[in-house]
């Protein structure tokens, strides 16, 4: 797995994930998530469209990541379009668990809006 990190002018710390969340991958995403708030990173937009496949430890990772930010107030917002990804969350029933945009845009915009 790939991750390309960038942070926009309203402090949001955007990560544009490619390639397979699998067992040998998803402590990466943990392991910037938690960087990131050492940084003081309080808003996130995790975009998921370049994942090509996804198994249990990926969907194990993205729940983690989920649960510590929401204990600690901080937004994250998954870009996830239909692909595996979405036919992941939907065959888990962990869909309406995560904040989910269909766009980078309406990410932003929910993540902007989430905790004010």
């Amino acid at each position: 797995m790939e991750i390309k990190v960038s942070k926009n002018n309203d402090n949001i710390y955007l990560m544009e994930l490619s390639g397979a969340m699998d067992l040998y991958s998803s402590h990466q995403l943990k392991d910037f998530v938690m960087k990131a708030l050492k940084n003081k990173v309080e808003r996130f937009v995790l975009n998921l469209d370049g994942i090509t496949n996804i198994n249990s430890a990926g969907i194990g990772a993205l729940i983690n990541v989920f649960s510590t930010l929401k204990k600690l107030n901080c937004p994250l917002v998954i870009i996830a379009p239909e692909g595996p990804v979405m036919q992941a969350l939907e065959a888990t029933r962990l869909k309406g668990y995560f904040t989910i945009a269909r766009s980078l845009k309406e990410a932003i915009s929910m993540a902007e809006t989430s905790s004010d």
